[in-house]
C-alpha cells in the first residue's frame, strides 16, 4: 500500500542537495524518476507527497530512501482531532504506562482473581473484535486486560506466575497491534517491546517472533526502513525452520518476517534484497500450500495468497499501475484460487483493494476507484478512516475529475474528512 507523508524542510533540502550533487536540474530529475516537473517542484518546496514518489526519487538519485530523511524539530500538531485522540487514549495510556515511583508503579488495581486462562480468553476475544473492524470495542477491552494481567503477574508465584507473564505478553502484543493500526506509535512501541521481552523471558520464542513481526510493521510505519529490514532479517535467520519438521505456524511467522524484509527493502531502494525476500516469502507460502490463520499460534494470516498480494503491493509502490490491475484478480488472487489456497485475511484483503483503487485513479478510472472505496466502506468502515492511502485516492479523485462529483464521491470525501 502507498503511504502519504508531509515533507519536512530538511527532507526537501536533502532532495535538492542530492539532485545538485548528481548534476541534475529539476527537469532532469523529473525525467530520470519518471515524474512530472510539478511533482519534483512540490517535493523541493516541502509539499505533501507519497512514499512511492520518494522511492522513485531515491532510485533516480542512486541513494536509499532513508538517505533523503532528515532530523529536525517536529512541527506542532494543532487541532480538534489531535485533542480528541489525546483524550480518547487517556485510559489506555494509564493502563499501559502508569506513573513509576520509588517502589512500584502507581497503577490502578486490576480485576481481582482473574486467572491467566481468563486473560488469554479476553485476548482472544479482543483479537476477534480487531479482525472484525470493531476498534472501539477493542479500545474499551484493552485497559482492563492490561491491568488484570499486571495484577496477575504481581499476585501469583511459581508456575502460575509464568502463565500470568505469558498471558500479559499476549495482552501487550494485542495492544501494540491495535495501537499501530490507529497510529499511536510511541505507545505501540512500548507495548510491543514489553510483550517481546516477556515472551522471551518465558521461553515462548514463537510468541516473541510474532511480536517482532508487529514491531517490524511499526518501524515501517515510522519510515525506519533499515531497522525494520535488519530486525526482520536477523530474526528470520534465528528462527529459520526445517521445512520437513516445521509446524504451519512456524512457517507462517517465518514467511511474515520475509514480507517485512521485502517491504522495508523495497521502500528503501534496495531492490536486490527485496527480490530475495519475496522469493523466501513465496517459499514459505509454497511450503504451507494454503493460507494459514490459527490464533494464538499465529496472530495473522499467511500463505501463497498473502505472498502474492504483497508482491502486487510492490508494483503499486513503484507506480506500475497496469501491473497491479493485471495481477489483482489473477493467479493466487483470483476467485477460483480461493477454494484451494484460501482467502486473504480481512486486513490484507482491504490493503490489496486499496492498491487496486490507487491504480484505477492513477489511470483515470475514477468510477472503478470509487467502486473499490465504497466496497471497503461497506465491509471495513472504521478501518478505512485510518488509512492515509484511502484519503489520497479520494483527494486524487476530487483533484482530477472533470465532471460533477457523484453522490457516492461526496459522501466518501466527507467520511474520510476531505474537503471537496
Amino acid at each position: 500500500m502507498t503511504e502519504v507523508m508531509s515533507m519536512s524542510t530538511g527532507l526537501a533540502d536533502n532532495v535538492r542537495r542530492f539532485r545538485r550533487a548528481a548534476g541534475l536540474s529539476q527537469e532532469g530529475l523529473a525525467e530520470e524518476a519518471d515524474l512530472s516537473l510539478s511533482t519534483v517542484r512540490k517535493v523541493e518546496q516541502g509539499g505533501q507527497v507519497s512514499m512511492d514518489t520518494l522511492a522513485a526519487l531515491a532510485r533516480a538519485l542512486g541513494v536509499s530512501t532513508s538517505d533523503l530523511f532528515a532530523s529536525e524539530t517536529p512541527k506542532p500538531t494543532i487541532g480538534a482531532e489531535d485533542e480528541a485522540n489525546r483524550r480518547g487514549m487517556a485510559e489506555m495510556r494509564r493502563a499501559l504506562m502508569p506513573p513509576v515511583g520509588l517502589s512500584v508503579p502507581l497503577s490502578e488495581s486490576g480485576e481481582a482473581g482473574k486467572t491467566p486462562q481468563a486473560i488469554l480468553r479476553g485476548v482472544q476475544d479482543g483479537h476477534a473484535l480487531y479482525q472484525a473492524d470493531r476498534y472501539t470495542s477493542v479500545a474499551r477491552a484493552l485497559p482492563g486486560l492490561l491491568r488484570s494481567s499486571e495484577a496477575a503477574v504481581a499476585a501469583l508465584e511459581g508456575e502460575e506466575r509464568q502463565q500470568a507473564m505469558i498471558a500479559r505478553a499476549h495482552a501487550l502484543l494485542l495492544t501494540g497491534k491495535y495501537l499501530t493500526q490507529v497510529r499511536q506509535y510511541d505507545m505501540a512501541y512500548f507495548a510491543l517491546a514489553e510483550g517481546i521481552r516477556l515472551a522471551r523471558e518465558t521461553g515462548r520464542t514463537q510468541l516473541a517472533t510474532t511480536g517482532i513481526v508487529g514491531l517490524g510493521w511499526l518501524l515501517l510505519r515510522q519510515d525506519r526502513f533499515e531497522e525494520s529490514e535488519q530486525l526482520a532479517s536477523r530474526t528470520a535467520a534465528d528462527v529459520e525452520p526445517r521445512m520437513s519438521r516445521a509446524t504451519a505456524a512456524e512457517l507462517a511467522v517465518w514467511g511474515e518476517l520475509w514480507l517485512r524484509v521485502a517491504a522495508a527493502a523495497r521502500r528503501n531502494n534496495r531492490q536486490d534484497v527485496a527480490d530475495h525476500a519475496r522469493r523466501m516469502a513465496a517459499t514459505a507460502g509454497g511450503a504451507l500450500g494454503r493460507e494459514h490463520a490459527e490464533f494464538p499460534a499465529h496472530w495473522s494470516a499467511f500463505g501463497p495468497v498473502t505472498a502474492e498480494a504483497k508482491a502486487v503491493e510492490d508494483l503499486a509502490l513503484i507506480g506500475d499501475h497496469r501491473g497491479v490491475l493485471r495481477r489483482a484478480d489473477d493467479g493466487p488472487l483470483s476467485p477460483k484460487a480461493a477454494k484451494n489456497l484460501g482467502r486473504l485475511s480481512p486486513n490484507n484483503w482491504n490493503r490489496h483493494r486499496l492498491d487496486v483503487a490507487g491504480a484505477h485513479v492513477s489511470l483515470g478510472s475514477h468510477q472503478d476507484a470509487m467502486d473499490e472505496l465504497v466496497s471497503l466502506r461497506e465491509t471495513a468502515d472504521v478501518w478505512l478512516t485510518h488509512q492515509p492511502m484511502a484519503r489520497r485516492v479520494m483527494a486524487d479523485i476530487l483533484r482530477t475529475r472533470k465532471r460533477t462529483l457523484t453522490a457516492d464521491m461526496r459522501r466518501m470525501a466527507a467520511h474520510l474528512g476531505i474537503a471537496g
